[in-house]
């Protein structure tokens, strides 16, 4: 497959497949990168069916490891508006592949953007929720976390007081974009309820996997995501 590697502004970027009016534009999780075995696989399944794809790094990840940019919601829809704006110069018709994290980036990054079709995969779409119980589990109460603007957590992740406050403060409220959700019945990073009411407020089409958990690694769930790409784009 053609791949080229590139950068925009200064963010690592692969465009996948050949030349084409239509594009995927593929957002990754946490942990994860541009190349990543999901971004990939979309990337074989979609070029096969006239898409390209264009997949970049989000801060701290990838080619990014080392920069000084964090990995919070200002910094990466900022990035995502940068991407999107590239795209829009290079492609007449553009959808979007988003991945856990990444999917609660492009509700904020894209409510008001003109894409054609959306795949979600454990996507987070209520991160206030996802906040509050990591704060729970920790016992880190809202005024500790405003005193100490940041608190680190045992399972790596730092909780941010402007993180928190944004969040807050920008709900999802718009999704006009017609939607394919692919979730683990097993995901214990955003419960069933949380992805029931976001398909059913925004008309989605959820599946779900049996046994599937938040992280599809497994080869049952590769080859779920795999058929789940074959039968929706």
């Amino acid at each position: 497959m053609n791949k080229e590697i590139f950068k925009i502004n200064n963010i690592p970027a692969i465009v996948w497949g050949d030349k084409s009016t239509k594009l995927i534009i593929a957002v990754h999780g946490n942990m994860s990168n541009k190349a990543d075995v999901p971004i990939e696989m979309l990337a074989n399944v979609a070029t096969n069916s006239g898409y390209q794809v264009l997949s970049f790094d989000l801060p701290q990840h990838g080619d990014r490891k080392d920069e000084d940019t964090l990995c919070k919601v200002v910094p990466c829809v900022n990035d995502l508006t940068e991407v999107i704006k590239y795209a829009k110069s290079k492609w007449q018709n553009i959808s979007l592949f988003a991945n856990s994290i990444g999917a609660y980036f492009s509700l904020l990054a894209y409510k008001n953007e003109d894409l054609q079709h959306a795949w979600f995969l454990s996507p987070v779409v209520y991160m206030n929720r996802l906040i509050s119980n990591m704060m729970m589990w920790f016992n880190v109460s809202e005024e500790k976390l405003e005193q100490e603007k940041e608190i680190p957590t045992p399972i790596g992740q730092i909780l941010y007081w402007d993180y928190y406050c944004y969040v807050k403060e920008n709900p999802i409220e718009k999704w006009d974009v017609p939607t394919h959700i692919l979730y683990g019945e097993k995901d214990d990073t955003c419960e069933f309820d949380t992805i029931k009411n976001f398909t059913e407020r925004f008309n989605c089409d959820l599946k779900r996997v049996p046994g599937g958990e938040h992280y599809f690694h497994t080869e049952e769930q590769l080859k779920a995501l795999e058929d789940w790409f074959d039968k929706t784009i």
